[in-house]
């Protein structure tokens, strides 16, 4: 075997990561050289020459020149805040499918359940995870043989996807269902899951609700939403839709483009819907992530038809934008809790070396038509209904078993009481921020008046946030501090494996 050459190694790998760092701080040599201050920059770059010689010289074994490179790449960009990354080969490729609205995989949610677990949140119907057999609530306590005990959800989902046509080896740990006998104990199993082209459809739900009350929720924003939402309100009209939930919780965003043409769906011309304001240039003028977006169409529902707003805590990004604007505009009210609070936009670098991978580098924070960013504060209700975490997983249970048996339900499911077509049991699971987004909608009242009456100062909703970006570094503090009520991020609910 050849020896390798730590020497070259080591000044090949340093030159990358100066020259990185170079790029990331928008300068060049003259740059750094101008001023004292600037001239520290060599200095402080000095640990990372000296960590890199030590480990080239000294790890009990020999290192992998790109894992070492890919681990520098990952530290600088974690250092930052908590949506700038590094993203592998693998990442950039599953950026590109989502925005297309298509991916490879096996067609199945996941999300972290009250243990710790990596856990089946819902398979989509008619995908090879649904046909394998999958159910909500299935622990995954391995992916190929490897154990997902302390794995985060972003990389289990990794782990889960891969080429369409290639097989995934998922061990599953079942626990017995509520009719079971006490003294019952989890099923245990491996099934193998064949890959396969995934539609990633936005409008998960389109249904006719009690009351004439049309309903349609969102996943996710990508290049086929407004098209989608616009088809479904048309649709909910011709069967006599005579008000709209709009339904963005667990939406985890999507395109900052996707936001304002949902928007142009509800707003009259030439609204503001958000702007973003990145870094300065070097004489004080605007930076090039500077942009305002306006309503460019007309909307296909007048500006006196009743419209709710679902959010919650997994509300965010391009869905906090749509919520935001429709609330600000007073478009909409709002029912549910306080979004997530992501206020920044990313912008998605390829890198020349390595091949393939890039950088998603948070480069402005958008601000809603308030003047304010949300950036780790988030939105408020202008009607507060939350859910605990046990009855938001008993209403996935129930959603979910609606069209389990009856892929016809898929768009059509069971939300308790305020789904007409289905029966109302001892057992049945109340969706209370749908149920009393109906029941305002219900009372039969002008939109002014419902506005008058629910629509809560922009003042008290919209609240500039004290930081306007939080690092990895101190979210990891935070959630120390307060470990049962730490935030739960916006990976939790990952619909792309």
């Amino acid at each position: 075997m050849a020896k390798r050459n730590n020497k070259s190694d080591f000044f090949a790998t340093l030159g990358f990561l100066v020259c990185l760092i170079l790029l990331l701080s928008n300068g060049f040599v003259e740059r750094l050289s101008a001023t004292e201050r600037d001239v520290d920059v060599y200095r402080e770059l000095e640990p990372i020459g000296t960590v890199l010689d030590i480990v080239l010289r000294e790890y009990v074994r020999s290192v992998e020149m790109d894992e070492v490179v890919e681990g520098a790449l990952s530290g600088i960009m974690s250092a930052l805040d908590r949506n700038s990354a590094f993203v592998t080969v693998e990442e950039f490729e599953a950026l590109r499918e989502e925005t297309k609205g298509e991916f490879d995989g096996i067609g199945v949610s996941i999300k972290k359940d009250d243990d710790d677990n990596i856990a089946v949140f819902m398979p989509v119907v008619g995908s090879p995870a649904a046909e394998a057999g999958l159910q909500p609530l299935d622990i995954i306590a391995a992916i190929d043989g490897k154990s997902t005990e302390g794995m985060d959800t972003p990389d289990a989902a990794q782990l889960i996807r891969g080429r369409r046509g290639t097989t995934v080896t998922l061990s599953i740990v079942r626990n017995p269902g509520e009719d079971a006998p006490e003294d019952a104990t989890p099923e245990m199993f491996d099934v193998d899951v064949k890959r396969a082209r995934i539609p990633l459809e936005s409008v998960k739900e389109k249904q006719m609700l009690k009351n004439n009350v049309g309903y349609i929720r969102l996943s996710s924003f990508s290049d086929t939403t407004a098209r989608d939402v616009e088809r479904g309100i048309l649709e909910l009209l011709d069967d006599g839709m005579e008000a709209l939930v709009l339904d963005l919780r667990w939406n985890a965003g999507g395109l900052l483009s996707a936001s304002k043409e949902v928007c142009d769906l509800f707003l009259p011309r030439g609204l503001l819907v958000t702007y973003t304001r990145g870094r300065v240039d070097e004489d004080g003028e605007p930076g090039k992530d500077d942009m305002r977006l306006k309503t460019t169409a007309t909307p296909v529902l007048s500006q006196e038809f009743p419209l709710i707003v679902l959010a919650n805590s997994e509300t965010a990004s391009s869905a906090e934008i749509v919520t935001g604007a429709l609330q600000y505009h007073q478009r909409a009210i709002v029912v549910g809790e306080k979004t997530f609070g992501k206020g920044s936009v990313q912008t998605v670098i390829p890198l020349q070396q390595p091949r393939n991978t890039a950088l998603r580098l948070t480069t402005a924070l958008y601000y809603t038509p308030a003047d304010v960013t949300i950036d780790n504060q988030g939105i408020l209700p202008d009607v507060e209904e939350p859910m605990t975490r046990e009855e938001e997983v008993a209403l996935a249970r129930q959603m979910y078993m609606s069209f389990e048996r009856a892929p016809e339900n898929q768009l059509r499911q069971n939300h308790g009481s305020v789904t007409p077509q289905y029966e109302v049991t001892d057992e049945t699971v109340e969706d209370l921020p749908l149920l009393r987004a109906v029941e305002i909608l219900s009372k039969g009242e002008p939109w002014s008046v419902l506005l008058q009456t629910y629509h809560r100062d922009i003042r008290e909703t919209q609240v500039a946030a004290e930081t306007n970006t939080v690092t990895r570094r101190q979210r990891a503090r935070e959630e120390q501090q307060v470990y049962h009520d730490a935030d739960r991020v916006e990976s939790e609910y990952n619909p792309t494996e």
